[in-house]
């Protein structure tokens, strides 16, 4: 072989070979899977990069403020049962079969009950579960133990006692209020210091279940003849954080919820917790499980920050005069 047919052989042998070695070079990127579950919400708010669901967004922009990327690094398994508890137990089926690293679940009951029992080894992260001890899911919050932890937006329903109390303030002659909760709400421990409230405030708190179906909900309330609504906080209410204060207003009923959305769609005050930063701290959690932590050894945290927030167009619609006293302490005024 001749020096020039040997270089013209090297030379082919490099374009050959060189693939492989630039391959090889190359660092492998994992491709982790992850499932947020919601109980209630349209399937259709959580698809995107910008999703219309307020908690779902949160997740997806602090994931990515994170490092990871849909389509690089990251699989988003998105999943909405919409109301139908009978979806759950086949949902959570599939995320198993399909080798999801981490489930977010939507603090709803019965659907943490039915994603614990799909499996005790995919760890599972709960979005603002308010009673997860109370409810065996965890043996404490300091150390949850099992496959689980997340964020409880319990601390202490004492806080609808307070928000009762900002009402009242705002209605000084208000006695009769439409209380829209949940039926295990109203029957269980929830409600019992918003009750002792009422009591101490000449209040009667006209129970009402609050079901999937808003308008039919609200019938259930209007037939009570209340002076005015008090929401709690639950997966219906914040599905239907828009239906809500519409309705209300439309039958002209002050209204007092949970979540800033229902002032910002029309309710007249809400207070509660501020989950803006909050729902955010989800995934903090999925990063730091993916990158080895162990569920049960990472505290459930609880929210420290509350606010108040006021729509004063309503308040002006309803011809309610709201206190100078209320609107000082206010975190947020609709104008």
């Amino acid at each position: 072989m001749s020096r020039a047919e040997a270089r013209t052989f090297l030379a082919a042998l490099l374009v050959l070979v060189a693939p492989g070695v630039a391959a090889q070079s190359q660092p492998v990127v994992k491709i982790h899977r992850v499932a947020i579950v919601l109980a209630i919400s349209p399937l259709a708010e959580m698809a995107g990069p910008n999703p219309v669901h307020p908690i779902t967004r949160a997740i997806v922009h602090e994931l990515r403020s994170l490092g990871y990327a849909e389509g690089r690094n990251l699989i988003l398994e998105r999943r909405s049962a919409e109301g139908k508890p009978e979806r759950y137990a086949g949902i959570m089926a599939e995320l198993v079969r399909a080798g999801t690293d981490v489930m977010v679940v939507a603090g709803e009951r019965s659907l943490v009950r039915a994603t614990k029992a799909a499996t005790a080894s995919v760890p599972i992260v709960l979005i603002n579960y308010p009673t997860p001890v109370e409810h065996g899911f965890a043996a404490s919050l300091a150390r949850p133990g099992g496959n689980i932890t997340g964020t409880t937006g319990g601390t202490g329903w004492e806080n609808d006692a307070k928000r009762l109390a900002l009402l009242k303030e705002v209605l000084p002659a208000v006695s009769r209020v439409a209380y829209l909760a949940p039926k295990q709400f109203w029957e269980g421990p929830a409600a019992q210091p918003v009750q002792r409230a009422a009591a101490a405030m000449g209040i009667e708190l006209l129970p009402v279940e609050h079901l999937a179906d808003a308008k039919v909900s609200f019938l259930a309330v209007e037939r009570q003849r209340p002076a005015a609504l008090f929401v709690a906080p639950s997966s219906p209410a914040f599905a239907q954080r828009e239906a809500l204060p519409r309705l209300a207003l439309k039958a002209r009923l002050p209204s007092s919820f949970g979540l800033r959305q229902h002032a910002e769609a029309g309710g007249l005050m809400s207070y509660g917790v501020d989950f803006a930063e909050f729902n955010r701290r989800i995934a903090h959690y999925v990063d730091k499980i993916l990158k080895g932590a162990r569920p049960g050894d990472l505290p459930m945290e609880q929210p420290t920050k509350f606010e108040l927030v006021v729509n004063l167009k309503t308040a002006q619609a309803l011809g309610v005069t709201i206190a100078p006293a209320v609107l000082q302490r206010a975190d947020r005024v609709i104008e």
